[in-house]
């Protein structure tokens, strides 16, 4: 089996499990090299903020304790005793080449820690992608990668999610994606990373146009990975959830994770996983 010599993390914000229900041929491709599936939970409340910290903290809001007020308004703690996976791999191998790529500023501001050597790039999300290609193209060395396009959330809030309008943002970011994902098999990378697919919620369950309650369309989403040691067209276990991504990347990394987080990789899945 090949190492996993990088990792890659791409979020869609706001695209629950809508991607069934729209053209999405990038990750329908991504979804079949392997493993998928569209039932997900992420973590209540299901807030921009709240879902994004746990997949990159590993523990549900209760203990992060992020809002997306305070990850505008104040740098996460270095000192957490739930490190994000950035700082996970910050602190295991300091030389490595971290990155990330956000629509959505607070990420940068207040969810993932300062002062653990993490590129961060804000950008519209065409301009993102565009960017986050040419980093790839630039950086042999990266690795570890984390992207969050915010289109469809965007178009949700102001459409209604499900709407047409809704549908197509999510087209237009498998687009973006597109771009980016293009960058990584120009490299060479698309045989030995671990690519994450996935997005924090989705929306329209008791708000048409909002989100933050624990109906199925706010709580349901798609997840999807693939990379050495994963069956191509397989499915995810079921008691996988947003959260446990930490997990999985930490494994990924050839790491153990943090006593005090509540992410956990499904019993017997990816054993074999970890850093060449």
């Amino acid at each position: 089996m090949k190492s996993i010599n990088r990792i890659i993390v791409i979020g869609w914000d706001g695209a629950g499990s809508f991607v069934q229900q729209t053209s999405t041929p990038v990750l329908d491709r991504w979804m079949a090299r392997g493993a998928s599936t569209f039932t997900a939970q992420t973590v209540s409340p299901t807030i921009s903020a709240q879902c994004w910290g746990s997949l990159l903290h590993g523990v549900t809001p209760v203990k992060h304790g992020l809002t997306n007020e305070t990850a505008a308004a104040s740098r996460y703690p270095s000192d957490s005793p739930y490190p994000s996976f950035f700082r996970m791999a910050h602190e295991a191998y300091p030389d490595c080449k971290l990155a990330a790529f956000t629509c959505w500023q607070p990420i940068m501001d207040g969810i993932i820690e300062e002062g653990i050597g993490v590129h961060k790039v804000s950008l519209p999300d065409k301009e993102l992608a565009e960017a986050a290609a040419d980093y790839i193209r630039s950086n042999p060395d990266l690795y570890l990668l984390f992207i969050q396009f915010d289109y469809p959330d965007y178009a949700g809030h102001k459409f209604g999610y499900g709407t047409p309008d809704y549908l197509e943002a999510i087209t237009e970011t498998d687009r973006f994606t597109g771009i980016l994902l293009d960058a990584v098999e120009g490299a060479g990378w698309g045989e030995d990373s671990l690519v994450v697919i996935t997005t924090d919620h989705g929306g329209g369950g008791v708000n048409p146009k909002g989100h933050g309650s624990d109906d199925p369309l706010d709580k349901t989403v798609f997840w999807t990975c693939s990379g050495p040691g994963i069956e191509a067209g397989s499915k995810v276990p079921p008691e996988l959830g947003l959260m446990d991504t930490a997990a999985v990347v930490c494994r990924a990394m050839g790491l153990e994770q943090p006593q005090e987080w509540e992410a956990k990789v499904p019993k017997g899945w990816l054993m074999r996983m970890g850093r060449g």
